[in-house]
């Protein structure tokens, strides 16, 4: 490691520790109506408040031309200190605790993120999708048959997917850390689009292993990568939306799949080839573009717009830059006690990985979709055993699509209303579980169109992906912990993408009723899982509260001068649930 980056490095130490320090007075200064700074210059009369796209003017029931900037602890000239992000930090020279800025400004800007950032990363996963949820609609072209393979080759390749998916997690987000997302993530997606339309030629089973593979190593940590993308550009209580939405691209991107299968599927016996291989090559050739244009519009930094591509003025006035910058860093200083591409060491990493605080929200990982995910996998190849066509098959996944598209953003906006998480878990595996004992019911004689509604039900439970993401972000209080975490917790994901590859067995087919039962037991576990989760976050905030509360004031300002207690391990840090 070359001296600077060890500087770097030290440098972060001291200031990922400062800038963690006096959580409660951060609180106690969020709760102000009026706060004046040190140099008496008002700040907003309003907390933050959450709004959504249809609210056009910004949030209700405030001045859209009053104050909009935060109280924080850069206002306390005591607290401020500490606070200071790290001379590396690369939006440093906008960093300035003194400007002030409206609602009016916030809002507009806010909307210029969402067109030039989100919606960008959007179709970044949405071409991501297109590449991993193809095979799927292969399987209704006779994908197994062409290619000699069973529903347990089937499953193996998926399991390797999954595998190599899993252990590319972490090595991609320390690469993308290391090289910073904007360069990493167009890269990755560049080398798996060709491996994803070269599956136009697949011969048998040896050739789907390996490309299979390769996807998974090339796609692993994409998502996480996107997400600590998107942390540079939105507050924690605005990313949980946009992770919605981020999610929200991939059902968009099923259901535009599901019409371009449809049409591509139909060119069987073009030249001679399956309509599956055509439909690799081309969305394949999708992803390369989508790639390609990455390299142009993904950001280096908020302050670092302009290039040759976005236009020597970039994207952001020098004022927009300031609001982004300073906006970000009040609603968490933690953000700027790393640079941008400095990568993180072994033993920080170890830490990381070591946060036993963060091990309940990995298990609600494993476990929370695999009610519902053979049930997807397998749609195609089920609605074909049950007497639906090669293209009803195509286009019969698109009313689930719709209605989980649905059900997510609205259990995303009442988790962040309500700001609660583990009970909006519980209630999608309550969805799920009736549904899972009418599908274990059906015989092969049931109606083909009961089976289909309650499939379609089912399968339109809401996902709480998005909610969890960014709790593992919230409940981690360091950019350390949250580049680890995040890739963590989607590798707690891909495990149980692992299990359910296994639960539909070809000797259990066509009804599956061994393989629901399971579901049905896995359904149940996850709903003590979440009430595990609650519990545990529950008395360990009770704990601290007791510690903490046992100390004299003299004593608690000791114990935040001198502790080295970092992140969430912090007794004035308290967990989300």
């Amino acid at each position: 490691m070359s001296s600077n980056s060890a500087d770097v490095e030290k440098a972060a130490d001291v200031h990922a520790s400062e800038l963690t320090e006096s959580r409660s007075s951060l609180e106690k200064l969020d709760r102000l109506t009026v706060t004046e700074s040190a140099s008496d210059s008002a700040l907003a009369k309003h907390g933050r408040k959450p709004f959504f796209f249809w609210q056009v003017k910004g949030p209700s029931g405030i001045d859209i031309d009053g104050i909009a900037t935060q109280p924080s602890v850069f206002d306390d000239p005591v607290l401020a200190k500490h606070y200071q992000p790290c001379p590396e930090y690369e939006n440093l020279h906008r960093f300035d605790p003194s400007f002030r800025w409206t609602w009016r400004e916030e809002v507009t800007l806010l909307r210029k993120i969402d067109l030039r950032i989100m919606l960008f990363v959007g179709f970044m996963f949405g071409a991501l999708q297109l590449d991993r949820g193809n095979i799927g609609q292969a399987n209704a072209d006779n994908f197994l048959t062409d290619l000699h393979l069973s529903t347990n080759d089937f499953n193996n390749g998926n399991t390797i997917f999954t595998v190599c998916f899993l252990l590319a997690e972490l090595p991609s987000q320390l690469i993308s850390k290391k090289l910073g997302p904007d360069r990493w993530v167009p890269t990755q997606m560049v080398l798996w689009s060709i491996v994803a339309f070269s599956q136009f030629w697949l011969t048998g089973r040896k050739t789907f292993y390996a490309t299979r593979a390769l996807l998974g190593v090339l796609q692993g940590g994409f998502i996480a990568d996107c997400t600590l993308y998107l942390s540079y550009f939105y507050t924690a209580s605005e990313l949980p939306v946009r992770l919605a939405y981020f999610w929200a691209a991939d059902t968009l991107a099923n259901i535009i799949a599901s019409f371009l299968g449809f049409g591509i599927l139909h060119m069987r016996g073009v030249r001679g080839y399956a309509g599956w291989r055509w439909l690799f090559l081309i969305e394949g050739l999708i992803t390369l573009v989508v790639g390609i244009l990455a390299y142009g519009l993904m950001l280096p930094a908020p302050t670092k717009s302009a290039s040759w591509f976005r236009g020597k003025d970039g994207w952001f006035s020098e004022r927009e830059e300031l609001i982004l910058v300073n906006r970000v860093l009040r609603d968490d200083p933690s953000k700027g006690d790393m640079h941008n591409r400095q990568p993180i060491s072994w033993h920080k990493l170890w830490l990381s990985i070591s946060d036993y605080d963060l091990w309940p929200i990995y298990i609600i990982g494993f476990t929370f979709f695999m009610s519902t995910s053979p049930i997807g996998t397998y749609l195609s190849l089920t609605l074909r055993s049950i007497g639906f066509s090669t293209f009803q098959t195509t286009l019969m996944g698109l009313p689930n699509q719709v209605g989980g598209l649905l059900t997510m953003l609205l259990v995303t906006y009442s988790s962040q209303r309500f700001n609660e998480r583990n009970i909006h878990g519980i209630l999608a595996q309550l969805w799920v579980l009736p549904n899972l004992i009418a599908l274990r019911s059906f015989g092969l004689n049931s109606n083909k169109w009961s089976k289909y509604a309650v499939t379609t039900i089912l399968l339109s439970a809401p996902s709480t992906h998005a909610v969890q993401v960014a709790w593992t972000s919230r409940n981690s209080n360091s950019v350390r912990s949250r580049t680890v975490s995040s890739a963590v917790y989607n590798m707690a994901c891909q495990l149980g993408g692992i299990v359910t590859n296994y639960v539909y067995r070809s000797d259990d087919a066509p009804l599956y009723k061994r393989g629901n039962k399971d579901l049905i037991a896995i359904c149940c576990m996850t709903i003590f899982v979440y009430v595990g989760a609650k519990a545990y976050y529950i008395l360990r905030n009770r704990s601290r509260d007791r510690k903490w509360n046992s100390m004299s004031k003299d004593e608690q300002e000791v114990y935040l001068t001198t502790t080295t207690d970092k992140g969430n391990k912090r007794l004035d840090f308290r967990f989300a649930h």
